[in-house]
Parts: C-alpha cells; sequence; structure tokens
C-alpha cells in the first residue's frame, strides 16, 4: 500500500512555496484553520506547512513582500469556494475577487494576514 504521507516526486513537479509573512504565527494558523495545512517546526526552528493531501510544502518568510497583485497566482483546490470564502473571513482573510468572475469555473481569490493574493478553485462536479 503506498504512504500518502510521503509527495509523488518527478520531474517538474511544484515541490516547495515560500510564502512572505508579517506574523509567521498568524499566516500559519490561518492556513491551519482555514485549509486543514499541517503545521509542523523544521530542525532549523522554522515553522513550516505540508499541504493537506501532503504533496506540497513550504515555509513562511519575513522580510520579503506579499504578492498582494496577481502576477504568478497560486490557486488552492477546494471542495466548496462558497465555504472557503466564509472561513477565509471568519478566519481574517479578504475576499479580493468573489465567485463568478472566472465563470464557468468556479473561483474566488483572497488576501491572507500578510495579504498574500492566493486563489480558490472547485473541481466542477
Amino acid at each position: 500500500m503506498e504512504d500518502s504521507k510521503h509527495p509523488t516526486t518527478g520531474n517538474g513537479k511544484v515541490c516547495y512555496i515560500e510564502m512572505p509573512a508579517v506574523d509567521v504565527n498568524a499566516s500559519s494558523h490561518f492556513y491551519e484553520e482555514v485549509f486543514g495545512w499541517h503545521i509542523r517546526q523544521r530542525g532549523d526552528g522554522s515553522i513550516a506547512f505540508d499541504d493537506a493531501v501532503g504533496q506540497v510544502s513550504g515555509t513562511w518568510v519575513l522580510g520579503r513582500k506579499a504578492a498582494t497583485e496577481p502576477g504568478l497566482l497560486v490557486y488552492i483546490m477546494v471542495d466548496s469556494v462558497a465555504a472557503t470564502v466564509e472561513s477565509v473571513v471568519a478566519h481574517g482573510g479578504q475576499i479580493v475577487q468573489p465567485i463568478g468572475m472566472d465563470a464557468p469555473e468556479i473561483t474566488a481569490r483572497f488576501s491572507d494576514p500578510a495579504g498574500n493574493v492566493i486563489g480558490l478553485y472547485q473541481q466542477p462536479a
């Protein structure tokens, strides 16, 4: 049986994300609560994350400008964009593009506690 805690490896796979943060604890709490990301402490003491399916990991970094304008835009896949929008707002994020702007795709965009703009994507039924 395959261990789902080990990411799939291969040439071209996205493997690590460094996200700008103003307050690492606030950012890690936001992503843990809204998306169920596993938060852990690396050997060097930095707070890191694994996404909800254990395929992509990363960390939050101080001293970098937040990605406040969509250029390179990362989307997080969710079961329900509508429910996730509610959770984003409940946990201190802001919706910067409501559902429906990319129709027929089911998407929205939010700003996290540091101001990074991230997309939400819902797989069609």
